[in-house]
């Protein structure tokens, strides 16, 4: 029941930061394609900025709904 609140508590932290995760894992997308591309590999870019935000908010929101269910349907 503990790691379940705990998945709750993670679900609300990525929801709540979701701008900063965003734009840090976009930052490191970019270097990692960049890196590849120097050595002639094409891959695709990052998720443009809107839409990673919205992303990692949506699935901030579905971890912690996913575990609010979890822990409301182990005792029934």
């Amino acid at each position: 029941m503990l790691v379940e609140f705990a998945h709750v508590l993670l679900g609300l932290a990525i929801a709540l930061f979701h701008v900063q995760l965003a734009d840090f894992l976009r930052r490191q997308d970019r270097a990692l394609a960049a890196a590849f591309r120097e050595r002639g590999v094409s891959i695709p870019d990052a998720l443009p900025k809107p839409i990673a935000h919205n992303l990692f908010f949506l699935f901030g929101i579905f971890i912690a709904l996913f575990s609010l269910a979890r822990i409301w349907l182990a005792p029934h």
